[in-house]
């Protein structure tokens, strides 16, 4: 008689070492993604100075108006670029639409780096940057989700959230390798030259990343999910109106965008962004101090990404990325207040003792939300409340009708504002510089920086690894905190996209949400963040813009996002 063998332990998939072909897997996509991260960071790192090489015929606040919306040009037409390459992934296959975005993005870059100046070629020089731009804001917009449903179709059904996790750390990963590559080229060849052609190098620097990101995806295989499919004949014929043109499958795309990515969005460039715009602009502190503070807490606390990613495979990931949102929401203020205490404590100081009030018709006090750059803002309140906005002053407002030409008053000192509609002559030159050296002098005497000035105590570093020190190192602790909360929304944020969405419109469906919530919800975090500051008075005031969608994304997460990371996204759903 015959005894059956007893059955063999199941393989926890989770412990096994990953095969050498999942590991190229992972590689061919994260270093194209890391390359066209740094690609897109490298023009946002350096508006300031292209705009005055491809807009130089303007003044200098204008070119760098037009330089910051060539760069917004960029984030604006993300969504497009993920419903077109989204449609193509869908119908022809993922490796050949990212090895299409890649080429896009690193022939637009390279060519930046060639582009002769506004001297040079006149108007073709900003028109044609501006279209690089457009590009590569195209090309991004099909490359993140073209290399998450490459990933993620090649993961073993439990480790998507690990597997997905490595292509999250390319964002950080492009903005850090970005910062490195500028610091150590300005420093080798000096500010100056910078300026004048050093800038150029980092984007020449890119091709060489281009050429090796096409050798290893051009090595890989067509994705399993959609050799399946494609094999079995249930292509989407129509993936657009298939994945957005019903309700069946459009509400994930809402659902996506509202219960996910919004939060999402919103805590990441709060932490990685905002962080820097706040040390710079709010805050004063010289550019590469800002980078190398970034840089450390980026190198710190981009781990968090696969841990989280990791954890995502086990208890889920919608319970992560929330928990990340809620965190935030609740955590901004104390520690954003603690960054400033630390970082600039003389400013802190002013802002906490000295009372500065506008006194303003309200008929004249406009919510100065310009994302472009391009809006002009000219009566006496509206110039009062952004002169005292960009010197970080912490001030109120008090509507009094009819209460025009608008006042300020900083401490026992009240000074009377300009309308620029009202200037004649020689005024319109003589009056903004007046009310500027007034209102500057004022705010110095009452404790305020002045600008153009180091203040008492600023934090100032010296090089890359001078950080460890009693000032320095808890302010990085506490920046790499905030990495840490973009590691928890971000990490499983792939693997939840992708287990939305059925095969056949999976590229299609996930990419337009993601590239809404992180191109616009986050994109216009800067510009909204310092609209609310101007209108307040409030420094800190900002920082409702993130916590409000944070939460929101918290509630609607909660009520209709549905957990899936045991699914089989080989099996088309059709739910």
């Amino acid at each position: 008689m015959s005894t059956a063998s007893p059955p063999l332990p199941a393989i926890d998939e989770r412990k096994r070492p990953m095969t050498r072909e999942e590991k190229r897997v992972i590689l061919a996509s994260s270093a194209g993604t890391i390359f066209e991260w740094y690609d897109f960071y490298l023009y946002g790192s350096l508006a300031a100075i292209i705009g005055a090489q491809f807009f130089s015929s303007f003044p200098e606040a204008t070119r760098n108006v037009f330089a910051l919306l060539a760069f917004a040009a960029g984030f604006l037409v993300r969504p497009f670029g993920a419903l077109f390459f989204g449609r193509l992934g869908d119908l022809i296959g993922r490796k050949h639409t990212f090895l299409m975005t890649i080429l896009i993005m690193g022939v637009s870059t390279f060519v930046v780096g060639l582009l002769p100046g506004y001297e040079t070629i006149g108007w073709l020089a900003p028109v044609t940057l501006i279209a690089l731009r457009m590009l590569q804001g195209l090309a991004l917009g099909g490359e993140y989700g073209g290399a998450v449903v490459y990933v993620a179709e090649h993961a073993p059904r439990n480790r998507r959230g690990f597997f997905t996790s490595w292509i999250q750390t390319t964002a950080t990963l492009g903005l850090l390798l970005s910062l490195m590559v500028i610091l150590s080229v300005r420093t080798i060849v000096g500010e100056k030259d910078f300026a004048d052609w050093g800038w150029r190098i980092p984007f020449l620097l890119s091709i060489f990343l281009l050429a090796v990101s096409v050798w290893i995806r051009l090595q890989m295989e067509e994705s399993p999910a959609f050799k399946k499919m494609k094999s079995e004949g249930t292509q989407s014929k129509a993936p657009l109106s298939e994945a957005f043109g019903n309700w069946k499958n459009g509400k994930f795309a809402l659902i996506a965008l509202l219960g996910l990515v919004a939060g999402q969005a919103v805590v990441w460039y709060t932490g990685q962004f905002y962080a820097l715009f706040f040390l710079q602009t709010i805050l004063r502190v010289d550019m590469f101090s800002a980078n190398v503070l970034i840089a450390w807490s980026l190198i710190l606390g981009t781990g968090g990404f696969v841990i989280f990613g990791t954890l995502s495979d086990t208890i889920g990931r919608k319970k992560i990325i929330l928990a990340g949102c809620l965190l935030a929401a609740v955590t901004y203020f104390p520690v954003f207040k603690a960054i400033t205490s630390i970082a600039n404590p003389s400013l802190n100081a002013a802002q906490q003792n000295t009372k500065v009030v506008v006194t303003a018709d309200p008929a004249e006090c406009s919510f100065q939300f310009n994302p472009t750059g391009t809006a002009k803002f000219t009566s006496s309140c509206d110039v009062t409340k952004a002169l005292l906005a960009r010197s970080s002053v912490n001030y109120s407002v008090q509507l009094v009708p009819g209460a025009s030409p608008a006042k300020v008053k900083i401490g026992e000192t009240e000074i009377t504002s300009y309308a620029m509609a009202k200037l004649t002559g020689d005024e319109v030159k003589t009056a903004p510089a007046a009310f500027a050296k007034s209102v500057n002098e004022a705010l110095a005497a009452a404790g305020y920086p002045a600008p153009g000035k180091p203040a008492a105590g600023i934090v100032k570093l010296n090089g890359f690894f001078d950080i460890f020190n009693a000032q320095t190192f808890p302010l990085v602790l506490i920046l790499t905190y905030l990495v840490v909360l973009v590691t928890m929304v971000y990490g499983p944020i792939a693997a939840a996209l992708v287990e939305l969405f059925p095969t056949r419109i999976r590229y299609t469906g996930m990419s337009l949400p993601y590239h809404i919530g992180n191109g616009w919800f986050g994109g216009l975090m800067p510009a909204t963040a310092f609209a609310m500051i101007a209108q307040t008075g409030d420094p800190y005031f900002g920082l409702w813009y993130p916590i409000v969608i944070a939460l929101g994304t918290v509630v609607i997460g909660l009520m209709f996002v549905p957990d899936n990371h045991k699914k089989d996204i080989f099996a088309e759903d059709s739910k």
